[in-house]
């Protein structure tokens, strides 16, 4: 007879419940947390650069599991265009009846056997089995079928199957060999100042530059940090930005700076325009500053710093609560608490005209200079997305140069350089107002090369040029 009293393998009493069982680590973690990630992309329009970190810190991966896992999802959303063309081709049927869930299994695969080392094998084995547990047996002998047809051929020979020739149709094949929907490749060619006919060089090293890993930068917020604290930690002084690093590698919330909200992330144009509006020269009062659309408060935040240093102060509003208290830990601790947070909507101040010396509206927009880092947009945008952006953007130029004093100074941004959101917005509002006057922007980015657009009134910033976000900047003044 077992002597139960030694055995440590007791039955619980009677109506006594048996402790419930930790349950086993889940199988491939790195594949499944880009398979959950690429779904909610698809269903819920979440963010990748946002959910991610999040699913890895709630599902403690981390390591080699962690960089998986985002080379994984990354790189699926930047090639999915390419890689849908590559599905389609390898699919008895079209890609567009392939079950929902099915779908971001295939990109998986396809991304791992055409853009990565994994050897294919592995690629496809691993790949079946995420299948197995996320859509079941039966779709996973489907996706099994079709990653083999894919693993047949490498990238080049794919693309010289789906690829619309390049001399007859050149927007086509940059569209599908660089993963850009193709209003965006014209879009983008109009930008550059490339006609559809011509070679389209410039577009070409734009799109490819969209498709590589941009490197993370660093602000150090003026009178809180420096960039030799972030040096010291392991980045590197940036070329344009005197509040700017660059972080070769690792977790920027790992940097004693970004922990302790002296320093955050941010790029590096999106830096230089706002210092861009703090260098213009006003006459007279120079002590009122206002953040329009200030969420998520990066701009705010460097400004808030700035302000204080000269004895101003900064109003930053924001539209959205939640955006608001971004910005308003964004901007804590600034130089003698120069900035004030307020929920508001600006087309429709809660403030008394000509009340600002400097002025920012850092319009929402397309965001289709900021494609390195949200890839996901560039599946979500539409012609008809700008358009439905133009009021908005008027409006909001229209009233930031209305809370301007005369000789006051406005600067009007997009992380977008998609003409209709730039020059054509800030075009139309000149016609309607002969208050107004445009200062030669690229004077007061000496820093800078090759940013200068129309005789320089304008600036363009580009990722292939700059290696920066595609951040357009105008400068006015209130006459």
């Amino acid at each position: 007879m077992t002597d139960r009293s030694r055995s440590p393998y007791r039955s619980p009493r009677r109506g006594q419940r048996r402790p419930a069982a930790t349950p086993p680590a889940p199988k491939d973690p790195a594949r499944r947390v880009a398979y959950d990630v690429l779904r909610a992309v698809e269903t819920r329009d979440a963010y990748a650069n946002l959910l991610l970190p999040a699913q890895l810190r709630e599902r403690g991966v981390t390591g080699r599991d962690a960089a998986l896992a985002t080379e994984l999802t990354y790189g699926t959303l930047r090639r999915q265009g390419t890689y849908d063309a590559i599905l389609d081709a390898c699919v008895d049927r079209s890609l567009r009846s392939v079950d929902a869930e099915v779908l971001p299994v295939l990109r998986l695969g396809a991304h791992q056997l055409l853009s990565t080392k994994i050897p294919p094998h592995a690629a496809v084995s691993a790949t079946v089995d995420l299948a197995r547990r996320v859509v079941g047996q039966h779709r996973a002998r489907f996706a099994n079928a079709v990653l083999r047809r894919v693993s047949a051929r490498d990238m080049e020979e794919w693309l010289a199957i789906v690829a619309p020739a390049a001399e007859s149709d050149r927007i086509g094949h940059l569209a599908v060999v660089h993963s850009h929907p193709r209003w965006m490749v014209e879009a983008l060619a109009a930008a550059l100042g490339e006609r559809p006919g011509s070679e389209l060089a410039d577009t070409e090293r734009l799109l490819a530059a969209h498709n590589d890993r941009p490197r993370v930068t660093l602000v150090a917020k003026p009178g809180r940090a420096a960039v030799a604290d972030l040096v010291s930690e392991g980045a590197v002084e940036a070329r344009y930005s005197p509040y700017a690093a660059y972080l070769p590698e690792g977790d920027p919330a790992a940097l004693r700076p970004v922990r302790q909200g002296r320093a955050a992330v941010q790029d590096e144009a999106s830096q230089l325009v706002a210092l861009a509006l703090t260098r213009v020269p006003v006459e007279g009062a120079d002590a009122t500053w206002l953040d329009m659309c200030a969420g998520p408060g990066g701009k705010a935040g460097l400004l808030a710093g700035l302000a204080g240093g000269r004895e101003a102060h900064l109003l930053a509003a924001e539209v959205q609560p939640s955006r608001a208290g971004l910005v308003a830990g964004a901007v804590r601790r600034s130089v003698r608490d120069a900035a004030r947070v307020v929920v508001a909507d600006s087309t429709r101040p809660a403030w008394r005209e000509a009340a600002f010396d400097r002025v920012l509206v850092d319009a929402p927009c397309t965001g289709l200079g900021a494609l390195r880092r949200r890839p996901e947009s560039r599946w979500r945008r539409t012609p008809e997305t700008a358009e439905g952006l133009a009021p908005l953007q008027r409006a909001l130029l229209d009233r930031a140069l209305d809370s301007t004093r005369p000789g006051g100074v406005v600067a009007y941004v997009t992380c977008s350089p998609h003409l209709p959101e730039t020059r054509g917005i800030v075009d139309a509002v000149r016609a309607q107002r002969p208050d107004v006057a445009v200062i030669r922007a690229a004077d007061h980015l000496p820093e800078v090369a090759d940013v200068a657009v129309d005789d320089g009134d304008y600036v363009q910033f580009w990722p292939h040029r700059h290696g920066t976000d595609a951040m357009f900047l105008a400068l006015l003044r209130r006459l």
